[in-house]
């Protein structure tokens, strides 16, 4: 007989469904800090569609998602759910992870149930018109961030994911390493290898924002794979020695500089003369890094509003600027003059498509990028791992969180 519920850690007879489940749930009333947003609470199994498999979470990643599904913005994603008509009042967040096949839908040929896999973020409606016309699933207007847009991510003990969502694991990684890298890999190899002909090339300086975060560990790494040369921007001269181990040339503390923020108006002399001054200080300190005077051919931005002017100067004639995300805030400026006059790009890119996820696993798998994990919790502190992450209070790399994994460092099912 099929048991209501199983015990974190404990594992059910393979492909058994019970009808409940453990899991991180946001709901609206504790909308604000995830030590308060996010909370342990048993709720039902979800239902499996056409085209799904139902997956015995292993592990999961922690990402900015998660951070704000809990604080209810910049979008209240149950309220936006509801609106299109799901009824369910409560969230469960999580946009990256790894685990088990445990239930396959009508439709699924490329999966079986036993399977182990690693869930990309990123989800659509294969049959969208936009798609079958041609274009890119990650700008598809069905386009919707898993775990975050869509309801039952990763932080729970099953998730439900389209088939083409769920990548091979490779099997030397620990549940831990395979759950957490994919958020920040795939969008950063989309960014540097996707945006044509503005791709790394041997010999290509790429300032890389952020560079001891998720995106930025995983960044670093991929330029120094493509024969480019990445120089970090981090905000603690500590982490100097992580971002040149994974192989930065050099690297950059922003907080030698104090020029950061919204850019003056060009008619304000006095500051903006004040605020040239310190990009171009920083430029220098970029090519002191570099050991030669040469602009990056790509800038990978996501900060925003604290940085995007100062990203937008330094990038070389030509050159790009893209951008996936505005952590510090979505008013970014620029001062067109250097975007026209040189001719540089400013890109907007946002997660990958399924060819782009499966390019930065088999990087992985082959040994050649890092996963990066630096911590790994048990699934109880879930809240306390994305405070954390909303405090920039975390290791360098990447943060991960047990699920239905007993402890860290396993491979395989046990």
């Amino acid at each position: 007989m099929t048991r209501e519920l199983y015990a974190l850690g404990e594992t059910p007879p393979l492909g058994e469904v019970p009808r409940f489940m453990h899991a991180g749930v946001i709901r609206r009333e504790r909308y604000g800090p995830p030590e308060q947003s996010i909370q342990v609470e048993t709720v039902e199994v979800p239902p499996v569609g056409r085209g799904q498999v139902l997956i015995w979470v292993m592990a999961a990643g922690i990402n900015y998602n998660g951070v704000w599904a809990g604080l209810g913005t910049p979008a209240d994603v149950i309220a936006d759910r509801q609106r299109a008509g799901d009824p369910l009042d409560f969230h469960i967040a999580g946009s990256e992870g790894a685990g088990v096949v445990w239930a396959v839908g009508e439709g699924v040929k490329q999966l079986k149930v036993g399977d182990h896999v690693i869930v990309g973020g990123v989800a659509w409606d294969e049959s969208a018109p936009d798609i079958r016309l041609g274009t890119d699933p990650t700008a598809s207007r069905s386009q919707r961030a898993w775990g975050y847009e869509s309801n039952h991510g990763s932080f729970a003990q099953f998730t439900v994911a389209d088939e083409y969502q769920c990548h091979k694991k490779p099997p030397h990684l620990t549940w831990e390493e395979a759950g957490c890298f994919l958020g920040g890999g795939s969008t950063s190899y989309r960014m540097l290898m996707g945006w044509h002909p503005h791709t790394v090339r041997p010999g290509d300086p790429v300032l890389v924002w952020g560079g001891a975060g998720g995106l930025g560990s995983m960044a670093i790494q991929i330029v120094k794979y493509f024969g480019g040369i990445p120089v970090a921007v981090v905000s603690d001269d500590d982490k100097f020695d992580y971002c040149k181990r994974l192989g930065a040339h050099g690297v950059i503390n922003r907080n030698d500089f104090d020029h950061w923020g919204r850019l003056p108006d060009s008619s304000d002399t006095v500051a903006y003369r004040e605020w040239l001054s310190g990009v171009r200080s920083f430029g220098r300190a970029l090519w002191d890094a570099l050991g030669e005077r040469r602009d990056p051919a790509i800038v990978l931005e996501h900060p925003g509003r604290a940085t995007l002017p100062t990203s937008v100067y330094v990038c070389d004639r030509a050159g790009m600027v893209v951008t996936c995300a505005g952590t510090s805030g979505y008013n970014g400026d620029i001062d067109l003059r250097f975007l026209w006059m040189f001719q540089k790009r400013l890109q907007g890119s946002h997660a990958a498509n399924v060819r782009q996820t499966a390019a930065i696993i088999e990087l992985v798998a082959a040994g050649h990028i890092d996963p990066c994990l630096s911590l790994a919790l048990p699934f109880a502190e879930i809240g306390r791992a994305h405070q954390m992450v909303y405090e920039n209070k975390q290791p360098p790399g990447n943060v991960a969180v047990l699920v239905n994994a007993p402890e860290p460092g396993l491979t395989d099912m046990r």
